[in-house]
């Protein structure tokens, strides 16, 4: 009598009740918040070495991407949902203008952060800061906007037609 828990030499059918994919997802759940930890490293550590806004916000978009491949992109706008990705967009653009017509308000030129504290130096670290994490904000949801409009297309030719 044979078990049905086991492949069958005859067919290829996988074991049954077990996910073929489960060292992938495992991988997957301990890498992405790492890889969403090195964006944030990245981040706040841009005004003292490489990187800043632009570079986080891919790696953070990269973090997300990986969920979607692994988990299927269904679970993906799951957890962040495309009208959050909208709001995201708009909002990096708002803080990294509103930052220098924060500036122009002050009494100071667009961008020149100096108004934005007592000392000179802590305004510019202040404005550093803001736009960096505008460009952040902003780079990561159009990342993850553009990889939702590609991996929504429906395929226009059917998997039997190849």
């Amino acid at each position: 009598m044979s078990d049905p828990s086991h492949t069958s030499s005859e067919t290829s059918e996988p074991i049954l009740g077990r996910d073929p994919h489960v060292l992938l997802r495992v991988i997957a759940k301990f890498l992405i918040p790492l890889i969403a930890l090195f964006g944030l490293y990245v981040q706040f550590h841009g005004d003292y070495g490489p990187g800043g806004g632009f570079q986080a916000g891919v790696i953070l978009a990269a973090s997300v991407i990986l969920y979607a491949l692994v988990f299927g992109l269904k679970a993906a706008k799951a957890a962040f949902p495309p009208r959050l990705i909208r709001y995201g967009m708009v909002l990096g653009v708002l803080l990294y203008g509103g930052t220098g017509v924060l500036s122009w308000i002050l009494g100071g030129e667009f961008l020149n952060y100096s108004v934005l504290a007592h000392d000179a130096s802590h305004g510019q670290h202040y404005g550093i800061l803001a736009v960096e994490l505008g460009v952040l904000v902003t780079v990561t949801t159009v990342m993850i906007a553009i990889f939702y409009a590609f991996g929504s297309r429906q395929p226009e030719t059917s998997d039997e037609d190849w």
